[in-house]
């Protein structure tokens, strides 16, 4: 049965929402957001729902209440330390001569 209706990813429906794609997989999963899945496993969801969500006419706001941070924080970045940078990978070189002594 094709109702025309356009088939958007995870990630797609997780832009309209400004949350992560994972929150919109988990979504799926505990069937708070109807999906299909494709031949090879992907999940997809139907802009017609999608835009009834958005439009307030299913359950956005619980959806985001028990399963997504505020969109104010949705996106800031991890703060993995002084000034928020992650330390990285040891600069040692471990195959310069000064290191064979």
């Amino acid at each position: 049965m094709d109702t025309g209706d356009r088939l958007l990813t995870p990630g797609e429906v997780a832009a309209l929402f400004r949350v992560d794609p994972k929150t919109v997989t988990r979504w799926a999963a505990a069937g708070r957001i109807g999906s299909i899945r494709t031949p090879g496993g992907h999940r997809r969801f139907r802009e017609s729902e999608v835009r009834a969500l958005l439009e307030g006419e299913g359950e956005l706001d619980a959806l985001r209440d028990e399963s997504a941070p505020p969109p104010s924080t949705a996106h800031r970045p991890r703060n993995d330390g002084p000034g928020g940078q992650h330390p990285g990978p040891s600069r040692t070189n471990h195959n310069s001569p000064s290191s064979a002594r």
